[in-house]
């Protein structure tokens, strides 16, 4: 499974990014091989509106099943939903213990957006 998450670094042990829309770049991680990569979201993070419909559009084209996040705006989550892509909340430092937390299933599943658009 690919899960993605919101990072302002290159690796796993790289800061976990809060908002979604607007984080610098992402981590795709792949649960069965351990690989991951780094996709950039530079183009969102001074867009005047649409940064999470645009990012949330991005990482679908990733193929990715998951988004672990702490926070997920209204229309952000209505793109990720439509395209399949459930969405995690999980409160943690690095990347690497955003995944840790995934596996363990210490993540809590929305079913709707946590914070108002444009937070």
């Amino acid at each position: 499974m690919k899960i993605a998450i919101p990072t302002s670094g290159k690796d796993l042990s790289a800061p976990f990014e809060q908002r979604f829309g607007r984080a610098p770049q992402f981590i795709i991680y792949d649960t069965d091989t351990k690989e991951f990569k780094v996709i950039n979201n530079e183009q969102n993070l001074t867009a005047m509106q649409g940064a999470g419909v645009q990012t949330a559009q991005n990482i679908a084209k990733e193929g990715v099943e998951a988004v672990l996040t702490a926070n997920c705006g209204p229309k952000a989550f209505q793109v990720l939903s439509k395209t399949g892509i459930k969405v995690y909340t999980v409160n943690v430092n690095t990347v690497q213990e955003a995944i840790d937390k995934f596996l363990q299933n210490q993540v809590s599943l929305l079913d709707n957006a946590n914070v108002e658009g444009h937070w």
